[in-house]
């Protein structure tokens, strides 16, 4: 593999994985794959404070996982991909198992 592409790959990476790293955009995340929707009503749903979801969106928009688009005098965000969907449902399953795992090894070690 050549180091220019190495650099790219990582630095895509990077970029996806820091836009994941908090639980909240995640919970934004899921709640855009219901569909489109605008700041407040993703801070109403989740129950969060409008310029924290507002902060998070910005993130979410620089690491290309939503979008945003004007409709009419408001902004709707939407997931630029729903895959992401289901790359964090396989991340989610397979830290359940890690987390069984882990409980079965303490109740022998117990």
């Amino acid at each position: 593999m050549s180091e220019n592409l190495r650099e790219e790959v990582n630095r895509m990476h990077a970029q996806v994985c820091s836009g994941l790293a908090d639980p909240s955009r995640i919970l934004i995340i899921y709640n855009l794959g219901d569909g489109p929707r605008c700041v407040n009503d993703i801070a109403d749903a989740l129950e969060l404070p409008q310029p924290t979801v507002s902060r998070h969106l910005k993130i979410l928009r620089e690491r290309g996982i939503v979008r945003a688009e004007r409709v009419g005098q408001s902004i709707n965000y939407h997931l630029t991909d729903a895959r992401i969907i289901e790359a964090l449902d396989l991340l989610r399953s397979i830290l359940a198992d890690q987390l069984k795992d882990q409980a079965m090894l303490a109740r022998h070690v117990n």
